[in-house]
């Protein structure tokens, strides 16, 4: 293999990389805006005095979007080769799911 070929080869992998940065860039920055406006709608929702029946599932759901958006953004969940990662985290979270609802239960009934 010659020298040109080398270094053919590595200007491709330098733009697959550096296109792949650039989308992988614009996914954040859309993302960042979307947590943004979803932390803005759950000011105004507390702000405005709604009822507390609708404001709190709506705060549980805008919190459980931005979870989404962390994980699978910001700590790049959405990758490959990240199985182990995720399978802990969800497995957390349906421990914590469990637990707060056998609680709840115990407390309730």
């Amino acid at each position: 293999m010659d020298h040109g070929a080398k270094t053919a080869g590595r200007n491709v992998n330098y733009e697959y990389r550096r296109r792949k940065g650039a989308e992988e860039m614009k996914y954040q920055v859309i993302s960042f805006i979307l947590m943004l406006f979803l932390t803005i709608v759950a000011f105004w929702a507390v702000y405005a005095d709604l009822s507390k029946w609708f404001t709190i599932p709506v705060l549980l759901l805008l919190a459980a979007v931005q979870v989404a958006f962390q994980l699978f953004y910001f700590m790049h969940m959405s990758h490959k080769h990240h199985e182990g990662p995720k399978f802990f985290i969800f497995g957390g979270i349906l421990v914590a799911f469990l637990t707060v609802l056998a609680f709840m239960t115990i407390i309730w009934w």
